[in-house]
This record gives C-alpha cells, structure tokens and sequence, in this order.
C-alpha cells in the first residue's frame, strides 16, 4: 500500500516584499482535511495572539506624504519682498529685491528637500513596523503549526 503523502504550500499575504512561501509537511500523517484545518486554526490563533492581521497590514495604505511643490516660489516672493524692504533703506530696491530673491530659494529648496526626507523617513519607518509585525505573526504561525507535528520550511 502506497502511502501518499500531501505538502502545501502556505503563501502568507506581502507586506511590500515580505511574501514568505512555506512548504508545510504533515509529519505525524495528517490528512489533506486536517492540515488545511489546523492551518486556518493556526493563522486565527497567530492573529489572536500577535493582534496581527497579514491581509489588514499589507492592505493598510502608506502613510500621506506632506505636500511638497512652490516652495522656492514662495521663497523668492518673500525673499523679494524682504530685500526689497532693506534696499530701500539702503537706496536701490532692485538690487535688494534680487538679492533676496535668491536668498529665499536657497531656502525655499532647502525646505523642500527637509520636507521630502521626513516623509522618506516616515515611510521607511512604517514599513519598518510592518515587517516588524509580519515577522511577529509568522513566528507565532509557525509555533502553532510545529506545534501540532507540522513540520515547516
């Protein structure tokens, strides 16, 4: 009598990147109905247990980007306005004008660029906790399954 023995494959969802696939053995001879059992009994119990939910976390969106756009305009405007204002007091308006509009988008670019590394950080950031938390559902998975003679790769 031929034994035939039934391996899934588990493909937990992606959180950008972090899809795992497991090849799942039945090491004490469950069957096909069994494992799919104890696989969805052990996804609920790493769920209940983490407060992880893998289809939540990869469907949660990325984190809103703070505007960014006229930042060297505005600092122009301003920086116009600005030198405008001392070279009056100094006796040529132009030229205090155009030198503070350079000035302010110098600083208008640097705004922007402060701007576009925090929301770079932030996304790194919560992608960081995701994988974080992915990792911490996985673990718990897979103790439940090695648990109940699964064995898992």
């Amino acid at each position: 009598m031929k034994r035939i023995v039934m391996v899934l494959i588990l493909t937990l969802p992606s959180v950008s990147g972090l899809a795992e696939d497991y090849i799942i053995y039945p090491a004490a001879g469950q069957s096909g109905e069994q494992q799919k059992q104890d696989t969805m009994e052990c996804q609920a119990w790493a769920t209940d247990n983490t407060g992880v939910n893998p289809v939540k976390l990869a469907s949660e969106p990325a984190p809103a980007k703070a505007e960014t756009g006229g930042e060297r305009a505005r600092g122009a405007l301003g920086g116009a306005a600005a030198g405008a204002a001392v070279g009056a007091i100094a006796g040529d308006t132009g030229e205090g004008a155009a030198i503070g509009a350079a000035v302010g988008v110098m600083r208008g670019g640097a705004k922007k660029r402060r701007t576009e590394a925090a929301n770079q950080q932030a996304q790194a950031d919560k992608q960081a906790e995701k994988e974080g938390q992915m990792a911490q559902y996985v673990r718990a998975f897979k103790a439940c399954m090695e648990g109940r003679s699964y064995t898992i790769k």
